[in-house]
This record gives C-alpha cells, structure tokens and sequence, in this order.
C-alpha cells in the first residue's frame, strides 16, 4: 500500500513543531487583570482564584513591576473601594482607590521606560460601576430597581475621563450599555484626551463563568444582569453588537468569557478591522486550577493549550489571570 499524503512528517520532532506552527503565543500578547482594594494593608487571598489575590496599595506596585519585568504587553485595573453607594461615586472620585491605582501604574512604567529597564506595558482600565455600586449592578437604577441604560451613559463618561487623568492608556466599558462607546468617545476628546483608546467589552454573556469574579471584587449583586449582558444562546447578536461599537469608535472590541464563546470570537475576530480581545474569565482560571490541583489535568499544559485556544480562534489580545506566568514560561522556553 502507497500512502501519498503524510502530514505526520510536520509532527516528527519539537524543532519541526516550532518550525511550521501555525499560531504562536506571545507575552506582548497578554492582558494581566489585577484587583487592588482599598483599606487592606497586605494582599488578600481570592480562595475560589488560587494564586490571585486582592492587592492592597502597598502590594500593588511589586505586581505592577513584576508584569513588566515579565515582557506582558498590559495589565487590567480594578478598584475596590471601601464604601459603596447606590450611585457608584467612587468609580468617578478622581481620587478613589481606582484612580490612585492608575497613577500608581502609570508612575513605575514611566520611570521604568524612561531609565531604559522596560519597553513598558499598557495601562488599561474598567470603566464600569458594578465594583462600585452597593447593589451590584453594572449601571445606575431607576425607581423600579432596573438598570437605567441612559442614565448610567454620562456616569461611564466621566468615569473614562477621570481615568484618562490618571493615566490609563485604555479605558474599557464593560456594562453592556447601548452607546457606551459613543458617548465615551465624545468625553474623552472634549477633555482632551483624544489618544485615550477604547477597549469596548463588545460581546459580554451573561455567564455561571463569572461566579469567582464577583468575590474578587467583593460583589454586592443580588439577582442578575441577564437584562443588558447577552445571552448564551445568541452567536449573531454578538457580532451585530461588535459593529455596533466599531461603528460608534472603537479602537479595539472584547468577546467575554473567551473559552465558552470560540466560535463567536472567531467571528466577530473574520468581521472586525480593528484589535480583538478575548477575556478568560474567573471561572475558566478556577476550573483549570482546581483541577490540576487535584492531579486530573497537567496545569501548565492546560492552560498553555487554553490560551493558544483563544489566540487560534483569532484573538490578538487576551486577557488572563496567569499572564505573568505564561510570559515567565515563554521566556524560559525562547
């Protein structure tokens, strides 16, 4: 028997492996998100994130030099405050525990750069109330306890700008609004801030995938956010919702979990002219490390493989809680 076609000569050996693969992983590819809380005098331990914790003001910056002593192309700031209204007001206090925390950031990269010991990284920001409200939710609520779309707008612009202030290259709504990125658009160039990019969470689900999260960030929410995070069963509304954020500015478009939503990244990644992020969420770090502790799985395997999932599916930038190490490991492997 002659067989002709034998695609296992590509597989022979690692070198051969190296030579012809197809997508390749990159530290400057990586998004590192990282929580710091108001209040604590040392990190916290997230129990259900092993290996992550709440930073305190005074942990922060080592992480802040560690992500940039590890080549990662940008880190993702949440704030905890430690008072919560119902209006959110420490999202947009220009010295609230966010914004500190961006200037912080900005600080060391700066210096860094500028003594020639870092190419730098990218500052990014959440611009979203829900850290910040005492009722959960991602927006301001009308009478009726439903998330009021057009009165949460003017919130997440000054919120941008107030970022921008305190140095966030990127600032990036993730509410799930209609007109979020519009209207930051407009605030951020009216302040003066027109190189500020957009990272726009343009296809976010509602998913059981953010259960971690919520107590990363000490989360107030009752109920849902089923009425403005997507549903799981719809691939076509979060491509027309990724044009709609194109169309209103957008510098770069986020789909969100990554790993549950491969097919809809592919998508939107075939459609957009513009960067494409993908988010692996809490509970996709969660999933794998309690696994690998348990011995089921080799943990860096994993999540070497998941990530090199997201980039496959045409991802240019992710976002996940082991950047720092993946980039560590890249470095170790070169």
């Amino acid at each position: 028997m002659t067989v002709l076609l034998r695609p296992r000569r590509l597989r022979t050996n690692p070198a051969m492996r190296r030579l012809v693969a197809e997508t390749r992983l990159h530290a400057r590819d990586l998004v590192l998100p990282m929580f710091v809380k108001e209040g604590i005098d040392a990190p916290h331990p997230i129990a259900s994130m092993p290996g992550v914790v709440q930073h305190s003001e005074a942990s922060f910056p080592g992480a802040v030099r560690e992500a940039l002593a590890a080549g990662v192309g940008g880190i993702m700031l949440f704030g905890i405050p430690a008072v919560r209204d119902a209006a959110g007001s420490a999202g947009t206090d220009p010295d609230g525990v966010l914004q500190r925390a961006l200037r912080t950031a900005r600080s060391i990269v700066d210096s860094e750069v500028a003594a020639g010991t870092s190419q730098g990284l990218v500052v990014m920001a959440d611009t979203c109330l829900d850290e910040f409200t005492d009722h959960g939710h991602c927006g301001v609520l009308d009478d009726q306890g439903r998330v009021d779309n057009d009165a949460t707008l003017p919130v997440y612009a000054a919120m941008a700008v107030e970022q921008a202030r305190a140095g966030a290259d990127v600032v990036a709504p993730s509410g799930m609004m209609d007109g979020q990125v519009a209207v930051i658009r407009d605030a951020l160039d009216d302040a003066g801030f027109g190189d500020v990019a957009i990272l726009a969470y343009s296809a976010k689900y509602a998913s059981a995938f953010y259960g971690p999260f919520r107590e990363a960030v000490d989360s107030a929410l009752q109920g849902d956010r089923r009425t403005y995070q997507m549903d799981a069963a719809n691939g076509r509304e979060g491509e027309r919702e990724a044009d709609i954020d194109l169309a209103e500015g957008a510098d770069m478009v986020m789909v969100k979990p990554a790993g549950s939503y491969l097919d809809v990244l592919a998508r939107v990644a075939e459609r957009s002219d513009v960067p494409v992020a993908a988010y692996q969420v809490s509970g996709e770090y969660a999933m794998i490390e309690a696994a690998a502790a348990n011995g089921w799985i080799d943990r860096r395997g994993a999540i070497l493989e998941s990530v090199l999932g997201i980039r496959r599916a045409g991802a240019n930038v992710v976002l996940t809680y082991w950047a720092t190490e993946i980039a560590a490991w890249l470095a170790a492997d070169a």
